[in-house]
């Protein structure tokens, strides 16, 4: 029966800097009209796990006004255009936030952020052979560096301290790499020990 759900009109609600909000109309099975919000972000973004050469992974510290507070992420970003490479994007995000250059890029994972409400689209990057450099952050942002262990990475999302889906997407998708490829347990969730 949800096949049979259909849009049958969408309005402009406010049109934004990165995303716009529209009121779409949507038939249901029944033959009702519903109104859904729906979110589009403009140009979709890319994310990166930069692990360094002792194996920790820079993590940015930055101010979330939805969430009105400070939280800890993988460097990340909106795509300059629409046809903007994501490895691209992934590459001068890692260098305008961590300051950081890679030798080695290889995407991890694709993503949609919200599917309920949004369409934007994130494409994960893992980053390796970091060279050090100078950041480059846009003149609002104000952005700390960490570096992290991997296992206190996973700590913090199963505590709930690490809430933001990209990065607990990719943290999860790299520590399940590194535990396929090493044939061993990274970190357990506390109902799994």
């Amino acid at each position: 029966m949800v096949q049979n759900i259909k849009r049958v009109k969408r309005e402009l609600v406010r049109e934004g800097v990165i995303v716009n909000m529209y009121t779409d109309f949507m038939e249901m099975p029944d033959g009702r009209i519903a109104e859904w919000d729906f979110i589009e972000h403009k140009k979709g973004a890319a994310a990166v796990v930069a692990v360094l050469p002792d194996g920790n992974i820079l993590m940015v510290r930055q101010y979330r006004n939805a969430l009105d507070r400070v939280t800890l992420e993988i460097p990340a970003g909106a795509r300059d255009s629409v046809t903007e490479d994501t490895a691209i994007c992934a590459k001068r995000e890692l260098e305008e936030e961590t300051g950081y250059t890679c030798g080695k890029l290889e995407k991890l994972l694709s993503l949609k952020s919200t599917v309920a409400f949004c369409n934007e689209f994130i494409d994960v990057y893992l980053a390796t052979e970091l060279t050090p450099g100078k950041q480059h952050l846009d003149e609002d942002e104000f952005i700390d560096i960490e570096a992290c262990e991997l296992s206190g990475l996973c700590e913090k999302i199963y505590a709930g301290e690490i809430q933001d889906a990209k990065t607990v997407a990719a943290i999860l998708a790299y520590a399940n790499r590194l535990k396929e490829e090493n044939g061993t347990v990274i970190s357990k969730h506390k109902s799994e020990k």
